[in-house]
């Protein structure tokens, strides 16, 4: 005898069509598209570019731990600042973890070299490192901003 498809007992209801979410996701993308949220992505874009490439840049492209973590740091951030920036209503809340990419790009000439990896490779981190951490923290306030402007 054939099984009979069972029926759920309970109505399911997907929450990514609830009215409220869809309404804050619109706040969100506008938000996003706004020149600042486009001047902040476009910049976390290219910080993660350059924490990539910077290694063969400032010159210290031999392969070491640093070189490594500024290539993989530096796309990671590339892919993610390029996800905020085409679904910001869907990608907000990872916007908190570019300014923590910032702070490892600060510390991690330390953290990874016994002697910082040189002048060079320290003052390329650091100053890269704070640019990331300001437009991470600009990116976070872009979500709070949007949240503020709508209540």
């Amino acid at each position: 005898m054939a099984e009979r498809p069972t029926r759920p007992t309970h109505p399911t209801y997907d929450m990514g069509q609830h009215p409220d979410i869809a309404e804050m996701r619109s706040r969100y993308d506008q938000a996003a598209q706004s020149p600042s949220g486009q001047s902040v992505s476009g910049l976390a874009l290219l910080s993660g570019l350059y924490l990539a490439i910077s290694p063969w840049v400032v010159g210290f492209f031999p392969r070491t731990n640093l070189t490594v973590n500024n290539l993989i740091t530096g796309v990671a951030l590339a892919i993610l600042a390029g996800g905020i920036a085409s679904a910001y209503g869907r990608m907000h809340g990872l916007a908190w973890v570019i300014p923590i990419i910032g702070i490892w790009t600060i510390i991690a000439p330390w953290v990874l070299s016994p002697h910082g990896g040189g002048v060079g490779a320290i003052a390329n981190n650091v100053a890269t490192g704070f640019v990331i951490l300001c437009v991470g923290l600009a990116a976070t306030a872009l979500g709070a901003m949007s949240k503020r402007r709508h209540r």
